[in-house]
């Protein structure tokens, strides 16, 4: 269970208690591993997601001391809805009890990552094909430097983009690692 910044309890007391005695004695094995704080809660949270149905998007950790506050993105077909949010936060709090990110108090938000988020991961694109995206480029293409049009196809390094501005239509074929940043361009 994740506690609220509010209550001043720190739900990793044993882990701790631990921790700090392998520090002063020199003895045992530090129960916190080296790898990044993100990386250790996406392995974490990843497979109880799955179990839900649910996809992790990523993971961000911000803030400092008690006030850090550790952000997962989750997402599944079709969209995810407030009770997905619920599900995955009351099964992700006990696990991260145990792999225990932080020596202190955080807050745990969980929340579908918005139909505009920049694309992380191939699925993404994949889960775009057939809407309209706009593609920040790492060079600029015949003078423009972003991209709007329909994402037509996906393969494992390239993505291809139905284009009509400017003129004339055309079809854009683009390796993935000349895209600085992908999404969706949403409209209401």
């Amino acid at each position: 269970m994740v506690l609220p910044l509010e209550s001043g309890l720190r739900p990793t007391f044993l882990f701790d208690l631990v921790n700090r005695a392998a520090r002063e004695t020199g003895l045992g094995v530090s129960v916190k591993e080296s790898r990044p704080v993100v990386d250790r809660i996406s392995e974490a949270v990843s497979p109880i997601l799955w179990t839900l149905g649910l996809e992790l998007v990523d993971v961000v950790c911000v803030g400092q001391g008690p006030r850090s506050v550790v952000r997962v993105f989750i997402d599944k077909p079709g969209g995810v809805t407030l009770d997905d949010c619920e599900r995955a936060h009351k099964a992700l709090g006990p696990a991260l009890d145990v792999t225990d990110p932080f020596p202190h108090a955080y807050t745990l938000e969980v929340s579908s990552p918005g139909l505009d988020r920049p694309f992380k991961r191939i699925q993404d694109y994949r889960r775009a094909v057939g809407k309209l995206v706009s593609l920040k480029l790492r060079e600029p293409l015949a003078g423009q430097w972003r991209l709007v049009g329909t994402l037509t196809d996906v393969a494992d390094w390239t993505v291809t983009l139905a284009v009509n501005e400017p003129p004339p239509p055309r079809t854009i074929t683009l390796e993935q690692g000349a895209i600085a940043e992908a999404r969706r361009v949403v409209t209401w």
